[in-house]
């Protein structure tokens, strides 16, 4: 190389490679102060979108962990009101036992507002914890965590979907169950509820009508429809389907210990029509009938014929006194204002005239408590609702009507119960342990991702310390060796000396 006053190669060289040490300078100090080996695109193009990926995935995943144990919160909420409802099913088993016997001596109907108490207290835990039929958690329940390939497998399913996994009483079949007395079976039926290989009315419906007293005392009648719709209904859905629409008539439908349904109430009242169903297994035999409540003490008089001549006169007697009512021409133009009369002049004694179940042609007399019936006088020349005068017999309660009929039919539909819940709680534990261990991967896929992202991105802190001191010596020896580069076109003066 030769010498010049024009290029100083030797400097250009020092110079270059001062830049080069400042570079690998600056490049170390930025990673130790940094951390990581990548601080720019530059660094390392193909590791930052390597390790970029692993930490979106590390993301994904520490926020399906939080996920994951908001549902592990949710399943042991849910499982926590389970017991709770086990343990009502529990309390209304040991009423049902209690009014089962034939030897117990206290009043059904209290234990029964106690078990009818417990049976809405179910349906209200099971909507507080979601699990009523449609209720928020009655469903599919999904819960995304994260670090898979496929939507599927990135989230973990706990099925509670479905009337099977609905806890509310209608969903454990315990909707219509009564504990109380057996009420009145219907003449001619010969339909098992019970059966449960049977759907009741599956596309069709049927229609009974009742005869009851209205809010005046006026002969009305109240009906009932059941519909099966497309699958039909089992027969603990047909009481629960009576049930909803003759509640606020007092009547109330169970299902006695032969299967049949049956009817009790606080109010009096007698069946006149039972139509045939319109598609489907019918869920009374056609034309059944149920003369009067014979759960109650009944009287039924003869067939109706208005007073003519001098009025009817009836005293009724019971524990509320005695009730003297005089029927007149006027007032008995028809059997609807013969029974309006009577329970005019009946208000508050409890005795309730209704409508007879025989084709409406007779009057049944109802009272839950004891009475008595003395005709002083029958009418002048014809009609009445009693012939001659004198003592009218009363029937008392039949003895099947106070049965246990009731309480042995809800023994059967609690333990069914029971079984069904203890199917939910099982599906609810059993997400709840897969749900652990879904977090249990996740914590481990976050603990490798986290490594191999380290590997890419951190810098090495005992390499980078090391280039430091060695950048340090590079740069301070090229500031050195440039210094002498930019001296040495002096020395060419000596040669002109």
């Amino acid at each position: 190389m030769s010498l010049s006053f024009q290029t100083n190669v030797t400097s250009l060289v020092a110079e270059n490679n001062l830049l080069v040490n400042s570079q690998f300078q600056a490049n170390t100090i930025t990673q130790l102060t940094s951390g990581y080996r990548i601080n720019s695109s530059g660094d390392d193009p193909a590791g930052l979108a390597v390790a970029n990926g692993l930490r979106n995935q590390i993301a994904e995943l520490t926020e399906g962990v939080s996920n994951a144990n908001n549902g592990v919160a949710v399943l042991q909420t849910i499982d926590g009101g389970l017991n709770n409802i086990s343990t009502i099913l529990d309390t209304l088993t040991t009423l049902a036992t209690q009014s089962a016997s034939s030897t117990f001596t206290g009043n059904r109907a209290t234990v029964n507002n106690e078990y009818q108490s417990l049976l809405s207290e179910i349906t209200r835990q099971a909507t507080n914890i979601g699990l009523n039929n449609g209720g928020t958690y009655n469903t599919n329940v999904s819960v995304f965590i994260g670090g898979a390939n496929t939507a599927a497998n990135a989230q973990v399913n706990v099925n509670l979907a479905g009337a099977n996994n609905a806890v509310d009483a209608a969903s454990l079949g315990l909707a219509g169950t009564s504990v109380a007395g057996g009420g009145t079976s219907l003449t001619g039926n010969a339909v098992n509820l019970s059966d449960t290989a049977v759907q009741f009315l599956a596309g069709g419906s049927q229609t009974l009508t009742f005869n009851i007293a209205g809010p005046t005392g006026a002969a009305t009648t109240v009906g009932a429809t059941v519909s099966g719709g497309s699958g039909g209904l089992s027969g603990a859905q047909v009481i629960a389907s009576l049930n909803n629409q003759l509640q606020a008539s007092g009547i109330t439908a169970s299902i006695g210990a032969n299967g049949q349904v049956q009817f009790s109430g606080s109010t009096p009242f007698t069946l006149v029509n039972v139509l045939a169903a319109s598609a489907g297994n019918a869920i009374v035999t056609t034309g059944s009938t149920l003369a009067t409540n014979t759960a109650n003490y009944n009287v039924t008089s003869a067939a109706y014929a208005a007073v003519v001549g001098t009025n009817e006169a009836i005293t009724f007697q019971n524990g509320n006194g005695s009730y003297n009512v005089s029927l007149s021409p006027a007032g008995t133009a028809s059997i609807g204002a013969t029974i309006q009369s009577l329970n005019t002049q009946l208000a508050g004694s409890g005795i309730t005239a209704v409508l007879g179940g025989t084709g409406g042609t007779t009057i049944d007399l109802q009272s839950a408590n004891a009475f008595s019936i003395d005709q002083t006088a029958a009418a002048g020349t014809s009609g009445g609702i009693f012939a001659g005068t004198g003592a009218i017999a009363v029937t008392a309660p039949a003895a099947g009507a106070g049965s246990t009929g009731n309480a042995q039919q809800a023994l059967q539909f609690l333990a069914t119960a029971v079984q069904n819940l203890g199917l939910v709680q099982g599906a609810v534990g059993s997400g709840e342990s897969v749900m652990a261990d879904a977090i249990g991967l996740a914590n481990s896929q976050i603990t490798n991702e986290s490594a191999a992202e380290s590997q890419i991105r951190d810098a090495n802190i005992a390499q980078e310390a090391a280039n430091l001191t060695k950048s340090q010596v590079l740069q301070q020896s090229s500031v050195a060796a440039l210094a002498q580069a930019n001296a040495a076109p002096e020395t060419l003066l000596k040669l002109l000396q």
